[in-house]
């Protein structure tokens, strides 16, 4: 079992990088301002399912595998920077005025399942994700102890902080809800998220 300590420790370090906007907060702002507040939760979801996914990888040594494979880390760096850049070419066409409607299989999906993939997905193929659970969260476990057991305790609490940080940007967002309604505030909302995954998928390439 993790010391209480350490799960404080690590809670600290990693606080900085839950705090920097990524492409979940990017998708929870798109979506809470498209569709409610009924869509941050499967935002929210997503997001912890991959935090469990990287865990259990790490678990497994499969993540290990990919962050010493120079060719697999490329690989996982492409895909995901391929599937940001998509989704913020998607979004941006779907803020896009006056446009003709675009065919249903290119609008972006607006579900809960769709969301919650879109979240897991731009978790899952975020390697900087698996290298949290490689370089960071090794610092915090006990060598002579299960690593299982330590692991998933280290992401339950990752998952709850990253879940009452995007909580706390739901109800930040659903308080200007008087201009969640305005068309042009939702258009400059989905370019804005759309330019934060492209960017994101760019700097996923040269970095």
């Amino acid at each position: 079992m993790v010391h209480p300590y350490a799960v404080a420790g690590f809670l600290v370090a990693v606080l900085p990088l839950v705090a920097t906007p990524g492409a979940s907060l990017a998708l929870l702002i798109q979506h809470v301002t498209d569709s409610g507040r009924g869509q941050a939760l499967p935002v929210i979801l997503g997001t912890v399912t991959g935090l469990y996914i990287h865990a259990t990888l790490a678990v497994a040594g499969l993540s290990a595998l990919v962050m010493h494979s120079s060719v697999a880390f490329a690989a996982v760096k492409l895909v995901g920077a391929v599937y940001l850049i998509g989704l913020g070419i998607w979004t941006w066409r779907s803020a896009t005025p006056n446009a003709a409607p675009a065919p249903a299989r290119r609008r972006l999906p607006k579900g809960p399942d769709s969301v919650f993939t879109q979240a897991l997905l731009a978790n899952v193929l975020n390697p900087k994700a698996a290298a949290i659970y490689l370089t960071l969260v090794p610092q915090f476990i006990a060598p002579r102890q299960p690593f299982g057991g330590q692991i998933l305790t280290l992401a339950t609490a990752h998952a709850l902080l990253i879940a009452l940080w995007l909580t706390a940007w739901t109800l930040l967002i659903v308080r200007a809800s008087h201009a969640l309604h305005r068309p042009r505030f939702k258009r400059t909302a989905a370019r804005a998220t759309s330019a934060v995954l492209i960017t994101l998928g760019i700097r996923s390439t040269v970095t």
